[in-house]
C-alpha cells in the first residue's frame, strides 16, 4: 500500500538526489574532462564523439529539471537511456562490482531502474512544473 500523505516525499528525495548526481557527473564531464576528452572517450568506447557531447547535456540538463521538478516523468524516463548505454558500452566488461576495476555495471543499473522508478511515481512534492496525467 502506498502511503498517500508520504509518497510525494518520498519522491521529491528521489528526485534531488537522482538530480544533484546528474548534474554533478554532467559538470564533471564539462569541467574537468572537458568536452573533447568527453568526446573522444566515447570514441575510445567504439561510439560516436558526439554522442558523449549529448549524454553531457543530457545529464546537466536532465539534473536541473530532476531537482526543479519540472516534467519529471519525462525526464526520468529520457534519462534511463544513457545510464543503460553507460551499462553495456562503460561497465559491462568490468563485471557486476561498482568496485570493480574501471566500474561494474551494478551502479548504473540501479540507477536506471530508480529513474524508472521515479518516472512511474511521478513530481512529487515541490515540483516547479509538473506534467499533469488526464
Amino acid at each position: 500500500m502506498i502511503d498517500q500523505k508520504t509518497a510525494p516525499y518520498a519522491a521529491l528525495l528521489l528526485r534531488l538526489t537522482t538530480g544533484a548526481l546528474f548534474l554533478s557527473h554532467g559538470l564533471t564531464k564539462f569541467f574537468v574532462f572537458t568536452p573533447a576528452g568527453t568526446a573522444g572517450f566515447f570514441e575510445s568506447l567504439g561510439l560516436p564523439g558526439w554522442l558523449g557531447i549529448l549524454t553531457m547535456i543530457a545529464e546537466i540538463a536532465g539534473g536541473l529539471a530532476l531537482i526543479l521538478g519540472i516534467a519529471t516523468r519525462l525526464v526520468s524516463a529520457a534519462l534511463i537511456f544513457p545510464l543503460l548505454g553507460a551499462v553495456i558500452f562503460a561497465h559491462w566488461g568490468n563485471g557486476f562490482g561498482f568496485a570493480n576495476t574501471g566500474g561494474g555495471w551494478e551502479y548504473p543499473a540501479m540507477w536506471a531502474l530508480v529513474q524508472a522508478a521515479l518516472a512511474l511515481l511521478g513530481d512529487g512534492a515541490y515540483a516547479l512544473y509538473p506534467l499533469k496525467r488526464k
